[in-house]
């Protein structure tokens, strides 16, 4: 995605909310954002802002037919089923909530209220929810509501309608999906030995299974079974003819990550044999980026159709208590990246802040700046977390930005003489003036807040700060991409 078509004027913010971005903004005494003469600026739009939708855990974002995105995930109080919608991503923070179902004050579903799921299908509307029982809070098991009204978030819902699968027991985390002409359900069930295996089985109703179940998942690894052997929370992508099947492993604390299983779109899914499980997880908890027990995802596409990851994950590793009673796992949205050979490349949960981008050169397309933690330099394909960076209002002068590496949260890319380093030395410069390209308008350049005429520069491979001649505008000249 090509984001030089708009300017930021966002804080990093732990807000998906535009009015607390505003407020936030006008606090700094920052501005709008600077072009070189000549250079024509799009209208802003508002950028995606993480978290997006805070103490929401499990979360499920899906875009339908009608445009709208609409948004649902476990409350810290796991005692009831909220809905949210919104024209836009970014716009989801400061939507209004709806309550479509509350628990019982006692009895079966009194319990614990997790993981909702919005799918349409068969020209109704389905939330698929675990609950446990009033007596007895982790009696879990999957129910569905549904509605024929074209609007979720302003519909009379009918009763909860249990689903039962092979076993009286311990089940939580349906998802369903069709593929081939088939419904499928799947979803986490208790297993001999482990907390939670996965199941899927085909469907002839909303909530009737028209197959036995079949385990194409059991928690045996090491990073499945850290605290609780876990494989719960699924999430389907078909893409590239393959059937790709997310899940998250272990306990809900740092430990908390997402593993990946894949089947070929034109095998049987209910054949166990199927499905290859990848040996390592995905998606992790990261010490650069600040973000921990990142899981429980969903996907959905963003405005211009680009694939997008939903997930849950904290700002801290260390919690007070049970952290199934922590209610700060905010959800987040992140673009998600494919590898050549067609499978996804989740790379890092990105941290607080604005969406990150990757910093395409003019003069060596094809590339994108990467950083080993220290210097900056260009490369064909670097891991997809070194290559990304926030761009953020900075505070030394009105206008400024300021270039956070993912990867080194509170570590700014700054300026010691006519090198460029990654670090949080006071008494450098961290303070950037974002121009249009100095080659090509489409992209920006970035000049030295105290060395007026010199910009980020690519000389022989290696970011610098240097005024940059004739020959060397298009190696100041960045295009800025997801």
């Amino acid at each position: 995605m090509d984001l030089n078509r708009h300017l930021s004027r966002r804080l990093l913010l732990g807000s998906g909310t535009a009015a607390a971005a505003a407020a936030a903004f006008a606090g700094t005494g920052a501005g709008s954002l600077l072009l070189a003469p000549g250079a024509a600026a799009a209208p802003a739009q508002d950028p995606v802002i993480n978290p997006v939708v805070p103490k929401r855990a499990d979360p499920w974002l899906m875009k339908h037919t009608d445009g709208k995105y609409y948004f649902t995930g476990s409350v810290p109080e796991y005692n009831r089923i909220v809905l949210r919608s919104s024209p836009t991503i970014a716009g989801l923070g400061g939507a209004d909530e709806t309550v479509v179902w509350t628990r019982p004050a006692s009895g079966t579903m009194g319990g614990h209220i997790w993981a909702p799921e919005l799918h349409h299908f068969d020209g109704q509307w389905h939330i698929y929810f675990a609950a446990g029982d009033s007596n007895d809070v982790f009696r879990v098991r999957i129910y569905v509501i549904s509605t024929d009204a074209a609007d979720p978030t302003n519909a009379v819902w009918g009763p909860p309608v249990r689903v039962y699968t092979h076993a009286d027991t311990f089940s939580l985390d349906a998802t369903t999906f069709e593929h081939g002409g088939t419904r499928y359900l799947l979803w986490a069930q208790s297993d001999t030995g482990v907390n939670s295996s996965l199941y899927i089985a085909s469907m002839s109703s909303p909530s009737r299974l028209s197959s036995t179940p079949v385990r194409i998942a059991v928690p045996t690894l090491d990073w499945e079974t850290r605290g609780y052997k876990v494989n719960e929370g699924p999430a389907v992508l078909a893409r590239n003819g393959r059937i790709f099947v997310t899940f998250s492993a272990s306990a809900t604390d740092a430990n908390y990550c997402m593993g990946l299983l894949t089947a070929d779109a034109s095998a049987n899914l209910l054949d166990a044999a199927s499905w290859s499980k990848t040996p390592l997880p995905v998606f992790t908890t990261n010490e650069g980026s600040k973000q921990y027990g990142p899981g429980h995802n969903s996907f959905t596409v963003d405005e211009d159709g680009n694939d997008v990851l939903v997930y849950h994950a904290r700002s801290y590793r260390t919690i007070v208590g049970d952290p199934l009673y922590d209610p700060n796992r905010h959800a987040r949205v992140q673009q998600l990246h494919w590898h050549a050979d067609g499978t996804p490349d989740f790379g890092v949960p990105v941290g607080d802040g604005e969406l990150p981008v990757r910093l395409e050169p003019a003069s060596a397309a094809g590339t994108f700046l990467a950083h080993d933690g220290v210097t900056v330099t260009a490369a064909s394909s670097p891991a997809l977390g070194a290559s990304q960076f926030r761009i953020a209002p900075g505070y030394a002068r009105k206008n400024s930005v300021v270039i956070e590496p993912v990867l080194t949260k509170g570590r700014y890319l700054r300026v010691q003489g006519a090198a460029v380093t990654i670090a949080a030395t006071e008494g450098s410069s961290s303070a950037f003036l974002r121009r249009g390209g100095l080659s090509d308008n489409a992209g920006v350049s970035f000049e030295s807040v105290d060395a007026a005429g010199s910009y980020l520069l690519l000389r022989d491979g290696v970011l610098c700060v240097a005024k940059a001649g004739k020959d060397e505008r298009a190696a100041a000249t960045f295009f800025l991409r997801h």
